[in-house]
């Protein structure tokens, strides 16, 4: 009998004793650990587990005026922002506006933020999922971070320097992107985004069957941020991940059923991973073999079925994450409704491309972790670790043992399984979607919190989890509180992002304030003064804490104004706010930025202006008057 089956078969003697199947599961990979190591054949006592614990903690110690070693980039799930936390001490750093609304910055009213947005195609609300880093020659260049929107089918790219979001891409053709990743090798040329839902083309009304619907695998340009070209696939598509040549991806595919009922999507015992051959992707729209749908000149290329540029790959069963090893070898897809995680041999799939082997020959491994899989990552030395969302542990296996095992040798891949707190969804290790994964530290992004923090009312926060894994065993170190709903984030040294501690005067990201300006022939570096055009009121000014260059100005009731304002403070950390009372308008305006605003002057009256972000201990004076005039 298998360890596995053995460790199913916990008696009712067990259970009454406080052994329950996941702990009993658990007490006996560690046991095996020990053993293995030359520590005992017993699971550590209580006090030498809390001594460790204790050890671990320390580590995570980030004493005060003290750095931390990482960036931590979390998504914010449906607030549509990306979050910054410093690692090991979770402290958060900032939030970066993406596709919400932000009043502190402004995101979202300013009128450089809304160009980003969309403008006319602004949404109010945005699902961000998974951040990941731009990369060269699989390793994080520090540059650009991308993210997801699944509510309204847009990817994202953040400007690592500032911190600010530069681009937003809307994705065409399809719904919901989900799961979206980078290529790695020779560098980020694409952006590879999974849309998940299917719908049938053309979308307009028309026809509500299945017959004619699918989604689609698109590769965004990095650089541009312009659609590059798009695959249909067959089922729906989950989570995706790239190899390190820059000739694969791959992503995980649930629903082979064609089904739009829950139990219809769980019928068949196996779905598949779809593999994507980028160079041949290239090579058919390069041949012209592509077509464009509706509006969209976006070449579409076929992939369903047997086709040159995909293989469909079975595995078991309604798959979720999947994550490339950073030794460059394996995709391993999870299982989520089968207790296993599929190992996939990246090396084969030339042959496979081929046909020179059967699809599941690719399969090397498919060992038995526990309840619900969901997704995996690596210490760079060997090993894998795995959220169990039912059991909510995390299990650390070895995947040359998996390997062995699935060959029929007799040997226990598993090496322990802790409890998380609860129901995990992500986890990250530090580094691990690069070739530099230094195995230190693990990130647990749990469901529910339950009953781990002071309660807040029905609901509850989720539960970002901080773990050890330096050593031979994972260590709970810090329970972090997340607010509405981190799904996944990623661990980044600090050495590898370089920020801008004020504005370039020639920064791209306000190049329209200073179009904008050469046109009214003013200077942003000393204008205070107002431009009439019509109903169009511009307004100029400069700001030096703790005063506006113009503390007052006139205009007409319902005119258009814009208000300029230039923070010519070149002292990092003095950042000016303008908010303009009664009118729904405020912004940051950092050192050496230009930020503006647009509104519609209100009734006619006083409305005082004034700076919102503390720049000075005269900032409460820092203000002025909007003078609005009867039409």
């Amino acid at each position: 009998m298998s360890k596995r089956n053995e460790l199913d078969k916990a008696t009712p003697a067990q259970a009454e004793n406080g052994l329950s199947r996941r702990r009993f599961m658990g007490a006996a990979a560690l046991a095996g650990v020990a053993g293995a190591t030359g520590l005992g054949s017993a699971v550590m006592s209580r006090e030498s587990w809390a001594a460790a614990a204790q050890e671990a903690r320390n580590k995570a110690h980030v004493g005060p005026g003290e750095l931390d070693e990482y960036y931590g980039f979390w998504s914010g799930g449906h607030q549509g922002e990306v979050r910054v936390l410093g690692v090991p001490s979770m402290r958060e750093l900032m939030r970066i506006p993406v596709f919400n609304v932000d009043s502190a910055t402004g995101w979202g009213i300013t009128n450089e933020s809304k160009e980003i947005l969309g403008g006319d195609r602004q949404y109010l609300n945005g699902d961000c999922h998974h951040p990941h880093m731009s990369m060269d020659d699989g390793r994080y260049d520090g540059k650009y971070l991308f993210i997801n929107d699944k509510a309204n089918s847009r990817i994202a790219r953040i400007r690592m320097d500032i911190m600010k979001t530069d681009k937003i891409t809307h994705i065409p053709n399809v719904q919901a992107i989900h799961g979206l990743r980078l290529q790695k090798v020779p560098r980020t040329k694409y952006v590879f985004c999974n849309a998940e839902f299917v719908i049938p083309h053309p979308n307009d009304g028309s026809d509500f069957s299945l017959e004619n619907s699918y989604t689609m695998f698109t590769a965004v340009n990095a650089d541009t941020m312009e659609v590059a070209w798009q695959v249909i696939v067959d089922g729906n598509l989950d989570n995706t991940d790239a190899d390190y040549t820059g000739r694969y991806a791959a992503s995980t595919c649930y629903n082979s059923e064609k089904a739009v009922d829950l139990a219809g999507t769980m019928r068949n015992d196996r779905d598949w991973v779809v593999v994507f051959n980028v160079d041949r992707i290239e090579a058919a729209i390069e041949a012209g073999n592509f077509k464009t749908l509706g509006d969209s000149e976006v070449p579409v290329v076929d992939g369903r079925g047997d086709t040159e540029v995909t293989r469909y790959i079975p595995i078991p069963k309604n798959p979720h994450g999947l994550n490339t090893s950073p030794d460059g070898k394996y995709f391993i897809a999870n299982g989520k409704l089968s207790p296993t995680a599929s190992v996939i041999q990246i090396d084969k799939l030339d042959d496979l491309f081929d046909n020179k082997i059967e699809l599941r020959d690719t399969v090397v491994a498919e060992p038995e972790l526990g309840l619900g899989p969901l997704h995996t990552t690596f210490d760079g030395r060997g090993n894998a670790y795995t959220t169990l969302f039912i059991d909510s542990q995390v299990c650390k296996w070895n995947i040359a043992d998996a390997i062995k095992s699935y060959n029929g040798e007799d040997v226990n891949y598993i090496r322990q399984k802790l409890d998380v707190h609860y129901q995990p969804g992500h986890n990250h290790a530090s580094l691990t979607e690069s070739r530099d994964a230094d195995g230190k530290w693990l990130v647990v992004l749990s469901k529910f919190s339950k009953d781990r923090f002071l309660p807040v009312g029905p609901l509850h926060p989720e539960n970002d989890q901080l773990i050890d894994i330096s050593g031979e065993e994972m260590k709970l170190v810090h329970d972090g509180p997340a607010f509405a709903e981190p799904h996944d984030c990623i661990l980044v040294r600090r050495d590898q992002i370089k920020t801008k501690k004020i504005y370039d005067r020639d920064d791209a990201y306000f190049a329209s304030c200073r179009e904008q300006a050469e046109k009214d022939g003013v200077s942003l570096e000393s204008a205070n003064e107002v431009i009439r055009d019509g109903n169009k009121v511009r307004v100029y000014m400069t700001s030096v804490a703790p005063q506006y260059g113009m503390t007052e100005f006139k205009v007409k009731e319902g005119d258009e104004v814009t208000v300029y304002v230039t923070n010519l403070d070149t002292i990092e950390d003095v950042t000016h706010g303008f908010c303009m009372v009664n009118h729904g308008v405020s912004m940051e305006i950092s050192p050496q930025q230009t930020a503006s605003v647009t509104f519609t002057a209100g009734k006619p009256g006083v409305y005082w202006y004034y700076c919102n972000w503390f720049c000075h201990a005269l900032h409460m004076e820092m203000g002025g008057r909007m003078l609005v005039e009867k039409a």
